[in-house]
């Protein structure tokens, strides 16, 4: 599968509840970033489930190239921006 359209070069911070999931959208074509709206449907791209293990923030992946799934793991600061 090819990688999912950036929405953002920097992470999507979100405050997240312990136990409740959350469908990171991994097309990019969502219009509620960071999570799926279903616009991925007829593609090849389906959203990537995440479940909060405890309450706080976390930073889902805005750029689509991070190598932790839906979860930030900086590889947008090595990204040519031009």
């Amino acid at each position: 599968m090819s990688q999912g359209k950036a929405t953002q070069n920097s992470p999507y911070k979100v405050d997240v509840e312990e136990g409740k999931t959350y469908f990171w959208c991994a097309c990019g074509l969502s219009s509620k970033q960071p999570f799926c709206d279903g616009s991925h449907k007829g593609s090849d791209f389906n959203p990537v489930k995440y479940t909060a293990e405890k309450d706080g923030m976390v930073a889902f992946c805005g750029c689509r190239a991070s190598g932790n799934s839906a979860m930030c793991d900086g590889t947008h600061r090595t990204l040519n921006n031009d």
